[in-house]
């Protein structure tokens, strides 16, 4: 398998590991430990999707095109998140939330914005791995 082709499978399972948990049952879901803890876990988790899609992008991309990368980022988390409510819409106690896509692209921006700050200190103080 090509580096390339490899790189996309952290973002692929994550995504599998999102449909699969939107796909259980309301009734499966157990009571909640703390208030927004719901939004707590869309927001990790899709902090997490959106890392892995930059790394999914090849590292002389990411190096190069840094914002553009990030923003490809968080408009797929947005949109991943829309359809993931719509699929959640026809799961048996499951409801469509615009507070949980907006959890979800809370947590893509967060980690945009960290990866964003990160890499700009790392390329100031190394410019040779443009």
């Amino acid at each position: 398998m090509g580096k390339a082709v490899t790189r996309i499978v952290p973002a692929i399972l994550v995504t599998g590991v999102i449909f699969f948990l939107s796909h259980q049952p309301g009734d499966l879901l157990g009571p909640y430990p703390f208030l927004w803890a719901d939004k707590l876990a869309h927001l990790v988790v899709y902090a997490i999707l959106c890392l892995t899609l930059i790394y999914a992008f090849p590292r002389h991309y990411r190096w190069s095109a840094r914002r553009t990368v990030a923003a490809v980022s968080v408009i797929f988390c947005l949109v991943y998140g829309i359809s993931d409510e719509f699929h959640q819409s026809f799961i048996p106690g499951r409801y469509p939330s615009i507070a949980d896509i907006a959890a979800d692209t809370a947590g893509a921006l967060l980690a945009c914005m960290l990866w964003l700050r990160l890499s700009s200190t790392e390329h100031a103080e190394n410019p040779e791995k443009r």
